[in-house]
């Protein structure tokens, strides 16, 4: 195969698989949030999980009041997408564990992203729109609250000015460097195969 078509491959791999498993996570950390489920992004996230996650729910129990069945599914669909794109290029695919290594690395990449760029909406949304009663913009605040109340908690009262996005994009990029991208090179991720890296 040609190497645009596997470039264009790749990107259609990466943008469908991507935009499924970005509802999958969605749809377990509103649900650790507590978020309103009636909220009609809400309910368009839950439809689009539902065929795959319902089945696996069947057979996958919860644990500990968390989604078990939503993060199998996440990593499934992660680990599918790096097959994918594996074999567009051509290569051998690695065995079960370096596998389900990437595929989890990977995901959790994403998962910091998704609040990195959740909290830069909610920082936008405070200037713009500080009252929002648009859906979308309540779901990100209901998504971020529960991450930015412990760091509030801890921090020194400024007179109204909240500096907890600051520290938690802080912590979110030493997790990155201390954490992922060290895991990532020890176990030879290739670069630009994975969602969320």
């Amino acid at each position: 195969m040609s190497s645009s078509l596997a470039v264009a491959g790749t990107y259609l791999i990466q943008t469908i698989f991507g935009l499924y498993l970005l509802a999958i996570l969605l749809r377990f950390l509103l649900q650790i949030a507590r978020a309103d489920f009636y909220n009609p992004v809400c309910h368009t996230i839950v439809k689009i999980t539902n065929p795959l996650l319902q089945p696996l729910r069947r057979i996958t129990p919860g644990l500990f009041g968390l989604d078990i069945a939503a993060l199998i599914l996440g990593l499934m669909v992660q680990t599918a997408s790096i097959c994918l794109i594996l074999i567009l290029h051509g290569y051998q695919l690695p065995s079960l564990l370096p596998l389900f290594g990437w595929a989890f690395i990977g995901t959790l990449s994403l998962v910091l992203n998704i609040y990195f760029f959740a909290l830069i909406a909610v920082i936008i949304l405070s200037w713009v729109a500080p009252h929002s009663q648009n859906p979308l913009a309540m779901l990100i605040q209901q998504l971020i609250e529960p991450v930015m109340r412990p760091v509030r908690r801890l921090m020194p009262n400024l007179g109204g000015l909240d500096l907890s996005p600051i520290v938690i994009f802080i912590a979110i990029n030493l997790v990155k460097i201390v954490l992922l991208q060290p895991v990532a090179m020890a176990l030879q991720i290739p670069s630009g195969l994975m969602l969320g890296l």
